[in-house]
């Protein structure tokens, strides 16, 4: 099995663990402050990974690197405002819908990659693409 592939399957399993258990945890709760304390505690972890991997000195190399540093900072906002919006659509919506339209990210992700970065993508790429999407179509049907 291909690293990616592996990888892959284990981000949209723990993706699915943060619908289930950010659904359970935001009852009776604001979702913003919810969001904001499971960043924190994502960014210690996170840490702890890299203390553990000994990779200290390459977020400084990071850190002088103006283009790489502006993309990352642009992703980490993007990724705060994906994370805000998601959990706002769990506290007041069902995981079974809210989770599969969430996913809608991966056609506009393929799309923009298409678009900005050049990718190509097969026929059966794009049939799989176009698939997905009219899954979250149909998700969001009531």
């Amino acid at each position: 099995m291909p690293v990616w592939l592996l990888y892959s399957i284990l981000s949209a399993i723990t993706a699915a663990l943060v619908a289930i258990f950010g659904k359970i945890g935001l009852e009776n709760i604001d979702s913003n402050s919810a969001t904001a304390i499971r960043s924190v505690i994502m960014a210690l972890f996170l840490v702890g990974v890299i203390a553990v991997q000994g990779k200290f000195a390459e977020v400084g190399e990071i850190l002088t690197q103006k283009k790489a540093l502006s993309f990352i900072v642009l992703s980490g906002v993007a990724g705060a405002l994906s994370w805000l919006f998601y959990f706002l659509a769990l506290k007041y919506g069902k995981v079974s819908q809210v989770s599969p339209i969430d996913k809608f990210s991966v056609v506009i992700a393929v799309i923009l990659a298409v678009v900005f970065l050049g990718e190509k993508i097969s026929w059966l790429n794009g049939i799989g693409v176009a698939l997905i999407a009219l899954g979250a179509i149909l998700v969001a049907i009531k």
